[in-house]
């Protein structure tokens, strides 16, 4: 039975890339190893996977008893696989804070740097290989994305010049290719209101209280505010059912660095931390567009 490896439910680019990456990496490793996805893809990463013309991965929701799996992109048992529990973790490689119990010691890569695929390149590295173009490519293209091009506050030395020497093996122009790339995954026309907020959403427990944190990457943040009330609707929906105290949407602006935060349900801790106006749903953020390092830490910090 081959080891899977998979990122995070509600897949962004990085997680579907760093899995393809590593699944090439154990491969050349001499493992039988298959890369899959516990998701649907968004726009910019079909994008992705057409432009270097790579095949979907299989879509599982659990996997069997004693499973061998690999982790990348998380480490959190609500965001992964179902029945992870009983199955046989042998490495996980992230770049997310650690929440993680396991049942038997396990090999782990962590590393503060933007993406975990830049991680994942090192590991070709320190392995004396070479991806290939088409791997390469889906790596820097995570970077690209995890970072907005270098402009996130998580970006670090480490991830640029990962980049760029994935973008040499990739040949590929990745200023010109970033920021189509980005633009590509910023069409939310054919969405639904809650395929929009599903699409990268993730749970988190700041203190006693559970929330979903969703992020919509844009170049017109007005886009998708026309659309607030669908999507209030669809959040008090996910509030209900999941039993939540609160859920958050972050708007992107991915040129001008900015992002709106809508707030639905308790506000009490989104007040105290960004200053929301209790009568009001949604407040700007300048500067803000990384969830990773700029919404849930300043809300865990509230919390406690």
């Amino acid at each position: 039975m081959s080891i899977l490896v998979f990122g995070h439910k509600n897949p962004d680019t990085d997680s579907i890339c760093s899995a393809i990456a590593m699944a090439e990496l154990q491969t050349k490793l001499g493992k039988d190893i298959k890369a899959v996805r516990l998701g649907n893809l968004n726009k910019e990463t079909e994008y992705i996977l057409n432009y270097f013309n790579i095949e979907l991965p299989e879509l599982i929701e659990k996997v069997k008893d004693e499973q061998e799996v690999i982790l990348v992109d998380h480490n959190e048992k609500g965001q992964s696989v179902d029945n992870r529990d009983n199955s046989k973790i042998l490495l996980i490689v992230d770049h997310h804070k650690i929440d993680l119990s396991t049942a038997d010691p396990i090999n782990l890569r962590f590393e503060t740097v933007g993406c975990t695929s830049t991680i994942i390149a090192k590991l070709f590295k320190e392995n004396n290989l070479v991806p290939s173009k088409e791997i390469a490519g889906l790596m820097l293209s995570a970077i690209i994305s995890d970072t907005l091009l270098f402009k996130s506050p998580t970006c670090t030395d480490e991830d640029i010049k990962q980049a760029k020497y994935l973008a040499e093996i990739a040949e590929i122009d990745y200023e010109k290719y970033g920021m189509d790339m980005l633009i590509a995954g910023t069409s939310v026309d054919d969405k639904t209101a809650e395929e929009i907020y599903n699409m990268d959403m993730k749970p988190f427990s700041f203190g006693d209280q559970t929330a979903t944190v969703a992020q919509v990457n844009t170049v017109n943040i007005n886009d998708i505010l026309k659309r607030k009330n669908e999507l209030i609707k669809v959040m008090q929906e996910k509030i209900k059912n999941d039993k939540l105290s609160f859920a958050l949407l972050m708007i992107t602006d991915i040129v001008n660095k900015g992002t709106e935060l809508l707030v639905v349900g308790d506000k009490t801790l989104a007040n105290k931390t960004f200053g929301l106006d209790m009568s009001k749903d949604t407040v700007y953020l300048e500067g803000v567009v990384s969830r990773k390092k700029q919404i849930v830490p300043p809300l865990t910090n509230a919390a406690n």
